[in-house]
């Protein structure tokens, strides 16, 4: 008999050894195995409490809330991609946003970009950042429509504003491209918003009365067929890295300076080393995002 436990025993430890083993097989080829090819697999969001975890570019969202693909203001675009997924603060600003811009002549409301992956995470293709579920991209192309196809949202593309590689502003610029960035930089959610140098010094050159919206909209490369809107991470959120807050002012200054380097760009520094990005693992992600991915 207690040769029988005996062999019993061995046979359950060695079976407990297997079992950890595979689990930390598992475990190290998540280690090494680029974030975005996991995180790009999920179809659904997390069953979780909604909660940005990370920073922007180095993170992930639990419990993430869809963006319907039409509402009464908006309609999401390239839904192939599967990005229209954020934090439920980022779903609601969406929807404000729109209601006010629908108010405009000639715009039904918002063309909606990217948001982020169901659960976040670096992505297949495309952005660093979006990963936290608390950035949107808006396209300039105003909707005289909010009844599109899947596939007409496939084929369409919206429109570039920008002239001399981003130093101007083109004749696709209107004075209520302005107002949009302007209302979407009003709202106290907002972190940053992130447009090509030239509108942000035609905006400059044109603002009246209280220019303070203006500090949050900051210049950037591209950004010229649609605007980024970057929101700070909600109060409740421990683990969330906030965006570092503008430097005060309107930052008119500093746009002029990304249009002059445009214009007459510095010479090549010989000594600069090219950048090697090396892919983001779950190694390097919060250790939250383990359980992001995993849950349900």
């Amino acid at each position: 008999m207690v040769k029988i436990l005996y062999t019993c025993a061995i046979i359950l430890a060695l079976a407990a050894c297997n079992s950890d083993g595979k689990k930390a097989k598992a475990q190290s080829r998540d280690d090494v195995t680029p974030a975005k090819q996991l995180f790009g697999a999920k179809k659904a969001a997390s069953d979780q409490r909604p909660m940005p975890h990370g920073g922007y570019a180095r993170g992930c969202v639990a419990g993430a809330e869809m963006l319907p693909e039409t509402g009464p203001t908006w309609q999401a675009m390239r839904l192939s991609r599967n990005r229209n997924w954020g934090h439920p603060t980022t779903i609601d600003y969406i929807k404000e946003l729109s209601r006010k811009v629908s108010r405009l002549p000639d715009w039904e409301g918002l063309y909606i970009g990217d948001i982020s992956q169901p659960r976040g995470g670096p992505m297949l293709t495309g952005h660093a950042s979006h990963q936290i579920g608390m950035d949107v991209d808006i396209w300039m192309l105003q909707p005289k429509r909010l009844d599109l196809s899947p596939a007409e949202r496939e084929r369409i593309s919206s429109i570039s504003l920008r002239r001399s590689s981003g130093a101007y502003t083109n004749d696709n610029w209107t004075d209520q491209h302005m107002e949009v960035l302007k209302m979407a930089a009003s709202d106290p959610r907002v972190a940053r918003i992130f447009v090509f140098p030239g509108a942000k010094v035609r905006m400059c050159n044109e603002a009246t009365g209280d220019r303070s919206w203006l500090n949050k909209i900051r210049p950037w490369w591209g950004h010229h067929y649609h605007f980024h809107v970057r929101l700070k991470c909600p109060s409740n959120a421990r683990n969330c890295k906030n965006q570092a807050p503008p430097p005060p002012g309107d930052g008119c200054a500093d746009a002029q300076g990304w249009v002059d380097r445009i214009l007459n760009p510095p010479p090549p520094d010989p000594n600069r080393k090219p950048r090697v990005k090396r892919p983001i693992t779950m190694a390097t992600l919060p250790v939250q995002c383990s359980g992001v991915l995993q849950s349900n």
